[in-house]
């Protein structure tokens, strides 16, 4: 455990009330900060100094990317300068998960038909996440802001929008109608966003693809603007000759994408390993995070596939969003470890959640397993929140900076 100093702990507490920022934290600072942050710190000594040791390393360009960068400039140059990086990730992730849970609210068991305003505000909200997320490492280099704190918020914030994009996506064709699609799309989603950083942490640099993040929000905002102009009739509508429907396109391009995607993943997950002997960044087997994600993702299918109340058909967003935040917490895991060239450990109260939905059904559903899974959805997210900040916490204290907040000296030095 780390020991701070008194000018550490109350720099801490500053950090806190930074990331905090709400009237709660001025209520009650003192039981917030227990109960928002785990008790001990959860990164050690030397993973710290790594951390300082990081440096960001990213190669390839998708396609629409030369394009969606003039308007990224555009976009950016509109932004008041003393508005930190992070404070624009954060705002486009709240204005996206937001517009999806209205269209969750509309649609639990993505069968429905949401109003077509619903799926009109989902396409501007991910549009606004999207122009969000590609400026705020601009914003940084702008500001002379940049740190390692700001790369894994971004990433951070990027592995909660992804469970909820693929969740909106599948409520915005009906999905839930087909339960056993709407469960592989959904969890591909996750899959691949983890492999994403899974090679990273082989390789030591986040690769981008021709067809990568860009365009598939780019496809999903027009999927929200169908939705919203054809409503149901247009995903549950035929296609001649292939005789299937509409909704299926999707769920077949997720398949292949996921076929194409992962096969470039694992070349270099298994031939790209910059560490001894061909391991990770930290020395570790490559194969190790499989582990994490397999956990996650064996789980889920055993608990769909074995309940007696049929848990995911008939309530399949809350279903997505449980697992989800135990994907989300996961990937951070794997972010940090990737960035401070440490071990990722299989260990993790992320999979309580999973684990008493199991064991109630090994029981014979001694309790209500809708009962149970909304039991295992508050502590997973409880469980992710407490992880995301405690961290941001402790790297913000370590590093002087403020988590939403520019330091004046960095202003001063910012180029005009």
């Amino acid at each position: 455990m780390i020991r701070l100093d008194n000018d550490e702990s109350r720099r801490c507490s500053q950090m806190l009330h930074g990331f905090c920022g709400s009237a709660a934290c001025w209520l009650a600072p003192g039981v917030l900060r227990r109960l928002i942050e785990l008790p001990s710190p959860p990164l050690s000594r030397h993973q710290l100094k790594r951390l300082e040791e990081h440096r960001y390393c990213s190669a390839g360009r998708s396609l629409l990317e030369p394009l969606m960068q003039r308007y990224w400039e555009w976009l950016v140059g509109r932004v008041p300068s003393w508005i930190a990086p992070n404070l624009i990730t954060i705002i486009g992730l709240a204005t996206n998960v937001f517009t999806t849970l209205v269209l969750i609210y509309y649609c639990p068991t993505a069968t429905e038909q949401a109003p077509l305003w619903a799926y009109l505000l989902c396409a501007v909200g991910l549009f606004i996440y999207q122009s969000l997320d590609a400026i705020d490492g601009k914003q940084a280099r702008r500001t002379n802001s940049s740190s390692p704190l700001g790369e894994l918020f971004d990433h951070g914030c990027d592995s909660l929008s992804t469970v909820f994009v693929v969740l909106g996506t599948s409520i915005a064709v009906q999905m839930g109608t087909n339960p056993d699609w709407m469960f592989f799309c959904c969890f591909a989603g996750m899959f691949m966003f983890y492999c994403a950083h899974w090679q990273t942490y082989v390789s030591g640099t986040l690769r981008f693809g021709i067809i990568d993040v860009t365009e598939v929000q780019i496809f999903i905002i027009i999927m929200y603007l169908l939705a919203a102009v054809g409503g149901s009739a247009f995903w549950q509508s035929l296609i001649p000759i292939l005789n299937i429907q509409m909704k299926m396109v999707p769920a077949i391009c997720t398949f292949l994408g996921a076929i194409f995607s992962c096969t470039n993943y694992f070349r270099v997950i298994f031939t790209g390993g910059v560490g001894k002997n061909g391991s990770t960044t930290a020395g570790t087997s490559v194969l190790s995070p499989v582990l994490h994600i397999g956990s996650v993702i064996i789980l889920a299918m055993m608990i769909y596939k074995k309940s007696a109340v049929q848990l995911f058909e008939k309530h399949p967003c809350l279903y997505i969003l449980a697992f989800g935040f135990v994907s989300a917490k996961i990937t951070n895991k794997l972010v940090v470890a990737h960035m401070t060239k440490s071990e990722m450990h299989l260990h993790d109260l992320a999979f309580l959640g999973p684990g008493l939905l199991f064991l109630d059904q090994y029981f014979n559903s001694f309790i209500d397993e809708y009962l149970v899974l909304w039991i295992a959805l508050i502590i997973s997210f409880f469980d992710l929140v407490r992880y995301c900040v405690s961290v941001c916490n402790q790297i913000a204290c370590h590093l002087h900076i403020f988590v939403f907040k520019i330091k004046p000296c960095s202003l001063l030095s910012a180029p005009h």
